[in-house]
């Protein structure tokens, strides 16, 4: 691999690096009480960033583009903004679940607009707490900046292209979603359990070793090589319940230094239902 960056940051580079002033540390836990969890104890530094409210633009039918679609460049920018993030800026993120939360989702919006200084922390806030980085539940004071944002730079699927991708074997499209959800045993979030018919199965548990730490790049390398074959990732499509997890398998791909494919932002919440075919278990 090149002088790039490593899209992963272990607890203890974090720490080594936690007094430069361009390092902005964000918080982007989600789910039930995320913000209130994030108030009660964080990283010291760490700026909270919303998945619903500052990483999508949520409509009240997922039949529009899915739980969480992308939010547009003007209000991304706005969100960068506010969070004092300029493009000079470090951005390291965490969340609570293995990178999968959202701070995956957000590296890949950053990286998406072009911004190329984003990790994402190994472990997450679990891992830096026990490598001894300083928690806090103060009010983080921070000036903000400006983020011009211009257009998004990595590539997205729509379910038009999605439909055309299932039925031919010059492409791959991959959900990462647990066994169960694409088998259709069990949906917790959507209206129908099962998959895109032709998708294969490739969850992102994977991507990570028993210690919830993601595996070496070489040996994400091989596993996705292996999967991929001769198909070059342009032609590849990943996608999950919502286009948040995804991201968790984009990072990893990129991790191992293989060109990051698209991503199906709409993902399962959008194809299931727009009277789609679907592959249940029924």
């Amino acid at each position: 691999m090149s002088d790039k960056l490593s899209p992963i940051i272990n607890s203890e580079a974090l720490i080594q690096l936690s007094h430069s002033k361009t390092i902005v540390l964000i918080d982007a836990r989600a789910g039930l009480n995320a913000q209130e969890n994030y108030q009660k104890e964080h990283l010291k530094g760490a700026r909270y960033v919303d998945l619903n409210k500052d990483l999508a633009t949520v409509d009240c039918n997922p039949k529009n583009g899915g739980r969480h679609p992308l939010p547009s460049l003007e209000k991304f920018a706005d969100v960068l903004s506010k969070k004092g993030i300029s493009p000079e800026s470090h951005v390291i993120i965490y969340d609570d679940k293995n990178g999968s939360n959202a701070a995956s989702r957000f590296w890949w919006m950053l990286k998406a607009i072009g911004h190329e200084k984003v990790q994402v922390l190994n472990g997450g806030l679990q891992e830096a707490i026990k490598a001894g980085f300083p928690i806090s539940s103060e009010i983080e004071q921070f000036e903000q900046s400006n983020f011009p944002v211009s257009n998004w730079k990595l590539a997205v699927a729509d379910i038009e292209e999605v439909e055309k991708a299932r039925k031919t074997n010059e492409n791959i499209v991959i959900d990462v979603r647990d066994k169960n959800r694409f088998d259709g045993l069990t949906e917790p979030l959507d209206l129908i359990a099962g998959h895109i018919p032709s998708a294969i199965n490739v969850p992102f548990s994977e991507n990570l070793n028993e210690d919830g730490l993601y595996k070496s790049p070489e040996i994400l390398k091989e596993k996705y090589n292996a999967i991929l074959g001769d198909i070059n990732s342009e032609n590849v499509i990943v996608h999950c319940g919502s286009g948040v997890t995804a991201c968790h398998t984009l990072l990893a791909m990129d991790y191992a230094g293989i060109p990051i494919p698209k991503l199906y932002v709409g993902s399962w919440s959008e194809w299931s239902r727009n009277d789609r075919e679907m592959a249940t278990k029924n």
